[in-house]
């Protein structure tokens, strides 16, 4: 059976952890460094951090924090914001991220995936999607969710895995924030066309919703943030609640709290 990862989000904005709902109203979540530790002592299979303000801002990601953060660190970290070049994914890897995320700058231009997946291997490669419901049809949204595509999501995401990413992060912006439930019938569909691992994110407000997204939304990993930060849910104890449910995951520490 294949193992399910559960995936703690850092959205970082001026150096803080930052959570918003539907991509907006953003409130403060704590220190990342410190929250980072604290995650891969619970469990926690993979760490992702996300500079939602790098693109809008027109720079790179915040390389020191970066270092900060991977040095406590000992599960594989994932890094997006702001990405937009080779030499953005090298200075990335040598701070210590083991995978980078791009969204806006693949988007823009799609080419950037094979030379990024072929200089450093499709493993090392997420696209991120944001994703939001527009007259029933799923589009994506680049710029931190702020500038509407034409680009059909399931379209998109054939694409990215035919250029050679790795895996696909897939945030639902209609259910970011909203603690009701992963957009199952969007993350199936898009599990469903490509080959490679699909992240569910946006929604996460209950155990049973990771069940449901990885039972019925057919996605490898589900990626939270605010159940997470606030310790609303801990990572051991949906672990344990997972297994029973009899979804294969990696044992971790009930007892560890955000």
């Amino acid at each position: 059976m294949h193992t399910k990862r559960i995936i703690p989000c850092l959205d970082i904005k001026d150096g803080r952890t930052v959570k918003g709902v539907n991509f907006v109203n953003l409130i403060d979540a704590g220190n990342p460094v410190e929250l980072a530790q604290k995650y891969a002592q619970a469990g926690a299979d993979e760490l992702v951090f996300l500079d939602i303000n790098a693109t809008i801002e027109n720079r790179s990601t915040l390389i020191s924090l970066v270092k900060e953060i991977a040095s406590v660190l000992n599960i594989p970290f994932t890094v997006g914001g702001g990405i937009g070049s080779k030499s953005d994914v090298y200075a990335l890897l040598q701070a210590g991220a083991d995978k980078i995320s791009i969204n806006s700058a693949a988007v823009r231009n799609p080419n950037l995936i094979d030379e990024l997946s072929q200089e450093f291997g499709s493993q090392c490669i997420v696209v991120a999607i944001d994703t939001k419901s527009i007259a029933s049809t799923h589009y994506v949204h680049t710029h931190g969710g702020r500038k509407a595509t034409n680009v059909p999501t399931l379209s998109w995401a054939k694409e990215v895995f035919q250029r050679g990413a790795g895996e696909i992060l897939l945030t639902s912006m209609d259910a970011d924030g909203t603690k009701q439930g992963f957009d199952l019938p969007i993350t199936a569909q898009v599990a469903e066309s490509v080959a490679i691992p699909v992240i569910a994110s946006g929604g996460a407000g209950s155990k049973n919703d990771f069940l449901n997204v990885f039972r019925e939304g057919k996605a490898d990993a589900a990626l939270a943030a605010s159940v997470f930060h606030f310790g609303e849910i801990l990572i051991g104890e949906l672990k344990n609640f997972l297994s029973q449910n009899n979804v294969s995951v990696r044992k971790s520490d009930t007892n560890i709290k955000p």
